[in-house]
């Protein structure tokens, strides 16, 4: 697991009122109705959303924002949580170990969401136990990633470039910001990749979601049922 700062990072690019902002609310709310159209959760149905931030953003933590039973939720993260705790007092919080297993039994939820923490892992190995610990402790999976084919690259900004690692690398140094050239911190996402990572954990569904651009959409998700 890793800690808030690649949200904290992707938000501070995404300045209120901007054309980005407006992209990202409108990609996570479709990003919401997919996962309530998908996994159809029941009204008391235990939930873990995995790698929530504390980071006070209009598009961050949209399932504790629009979710109606907040108090189905429990929100995993790496801090200690004090500012989520603040802005969504019926949620129930726990503090994750680095690199640890997640610290729940076995099937205890019926869903479990992760979004935009796969892409943030760490290595393929590190992403599959990552997804398998997902299907461990819940006896479905929604995860959701950015999607490398979108025009744009949703962590720096930089369009087009990073369908290349080596120009997209150049571009990342250029402009500062080495840190997502790095593959402890930021895999870029496919299809064909996420399928790959979820084999053999269950019954998977993988699909395009956000800004809907066909298979250039901004977001994939994956939804794995046992």
């Amino acid at each position: 697991m890793t800690s808030n700062a690649p949200d904290r990072k992707y938000f501070k690019r995404v300045p209120p009122g901007s054309l980005a902002e407006k992209l990202t609310l409108m990609a996570r709310d479709r990003i919401y109705t997919g996962f309530m159209r998908l996994c159809a959760p029941a009204r008391d149905a235990a939930i873990l959303d995995v790698g929530v931030s504390n980071f006070p953003h209009p598009a961050a933590n949209v399932l504790e924002r629009k979710y109606p039973h907040a108090s189905c939720l429990t929100a995993a993260g790496m801090g200690k949580g004090d500012g989520f705790r603040e802005m969504f007092p019926q949620v129930r919080y726990v503090q994750l170990a680095p690199d640890g297993p997640l610290p729940f039994a076995n099937d205890e939820f019926a869903i479990a969401i992760a979004n935009a923490v796969l892409e943030h892992v760490g290595s393929a190995d590190k992403q599959r136990v990552f997804l398998g610990e997902l299907t461990r402790v819940a006896r479905a999976a929604f995860v959701v990633v950015p999607n490398r084919l979108f025009p744009v690259e949703h962590h720096t900004m930089i369009p087009l470039l990073h369908y290349a690692q080596g120009p997209f690398r150049l571009a990342c140094r250029l402009t500062g910001q080495d840190e997502w050239a790095a593959p402890e911190n930021l895999i870029l996402m496919t299809r064909r990749k996420c399928l790959a990572l979820a084999k053999g954990l269950g019954q998977v569904q993988c699909g395009y979601t956000g800004i809907p651009m066909g298979p250039f959409s901004s977001n994939i998700y994956l939804y794995i049922k046992k």
